[in-house]
């Protein structure tokens, strides 16, 4: 069998960027470069003096977590497909020859960044980015969440009962190899979906209530453009409304309106958005055992309109990128969460760039 050459790689590369090459416009658009001082500064590396292997280039290791999180791939199943696919080598920057990163190196890389919470500052920096290419924030903002699975804990009614009071059950205290697999803030809820027509033509009185554990992503995005502007994780049960005061609103928008839905519908949220000097345009709750009122109904259906964009955030997140929790503890989940947002933010912006270039 012939040895593959330099030209019959460049040909495959051709043929990869002629079939449209994801990575390779995330190379063209993205500038890689404005991650590398927030990244420098949060691995906080040696100068090399004492000497030992170098690191790998923070930048090459940020691109091999957008690569992960575009594929929710575990860490050896992205060390394998880095060696494996040439549009990962070239978006990487990485020759047959290189030396590509084990999953090992990769574990540890993310590990340092989550430990010094550097993703909100990545977040921001490439929102600045987007700002700098002229997509400010406009025309309101829409506020929602979105839960989040993780892998389901079994533990106990005592131990569940520890964890909510925020105790350690006194079993694990002594056992730091079982600590260090049990997840102590995520969550058990319950997920509410529609009841769906039976077969019969009839549709059941009461909607469905799904048990459900993991995390839940809260956002507020820009109403003209749909980017994340803020966001923040909580465990699963964690009240929606609550989360808009806590700075989900994004105050640099050019418009004041807020939308959103009834969980986000109270007289402390009200009270603080007229404050801040936002307008709500938050649905309006159905009357206790009443009928809705029809002019209440016609508001809350034109408000729908504008509010149902936030859902196609959510859907890109999980239909596109798989997004679920692998890790343990909500300062990863956190980071998960959060990679998810700015390459959500990424593919959007690559889309609007395209749209833009070709109108």
């Amino acid at each position: 069998m012939k040895q593959p050459g330099f030209f019959d790689v460049e040909e495959r590369l051709a043929r990869l960027s002629g079939l449209g090459d994801q990575l390779e416009a995330f190379s063209r658009t993205v500038d890689f470069e404005v991650f590398r001082p927030d990244l420098e500064l949060a691995l906080a590396y040696s100068d090399g003096s004492k000497g030992g292997r170098p690191p790998f280039d923070p930048v090459l290791m940020f691109k091999i977590l957008v690569i992960q999180t575009l594929n929710n791939l575990s860490d050896e199943r992205t060390e394998y497909l880095i060696n494996n696919r040439l549009s990962f080598m070239r978006f990487l920057g990485l020759g047959l020859s290189d030396r590509v990163p084990d999953a090992k190196t990769v574990w540890l890389f993310r590990e340092r960044l989550t430990q010094a919470g550097a993703i909100e500052r990545l977040f921001d920096r490439f929102d600045a980015t987007l700002r700098n290419a002229g997509y400010l924030p406009m025309s309101g903002q829409i506020l929602d969440a979105t839960l989040v699975a993780a892998p389901k804990q079994r533990n106990t009614n005592a131990e569940k009962a520890d964890l909510r009071a925020g105790r350690i059950p006194e079993d694990w205290q002594d056992k730091p190899a079982k600590m260090s697999h049990k997840d102590r803030h995520a969550r058990w809820t319950l997920k509410f979906t529609k009841a769906k027509r039976q077969d019969d033509g009839t549709i059941p009185s009461s909607d469905l209530a799904i048990p459900f554990f993991g995390y839940k992503s809260h956002v507020s995005i820009d109403r003209k453009f749909r980017f994340i502007r803020k966001w923040k994780t909580t465990d699963a049960a964690a009240s929606d409304g609550a989360r808009l005061r806590e700075g989900l609103l994004d105050k640099t928008n050019t418009a004041s309106s807020v939308w959103a839905d009834t969980a986000y519908r109270s007289k402390a949220n009200e009270d603080f958005m007229d404050k801040e000097g936002f307008v709500s345009k938050v649905h309006r709750k159905k009357p206790h055992l009443k009928p809705m009122p029809r002019h209440i109904q016609k508001s809350n259906a034109g408000k729908s309109v504008i509010r149902s964009r936030v859902e196609h955030v959510f859907a890109d997140q999980k239909s596109q990128t798989g997004l679920f929790i692998r890790t343990v503890g909500i300062t990863r989940a956190t980071m998960r969460i959060g990679l998810a947002n700015i390459v959500y933010n990424m593919r959007r912006f690559l889309f609007l760039e395209r749209l833009n270039a070709s109108a």
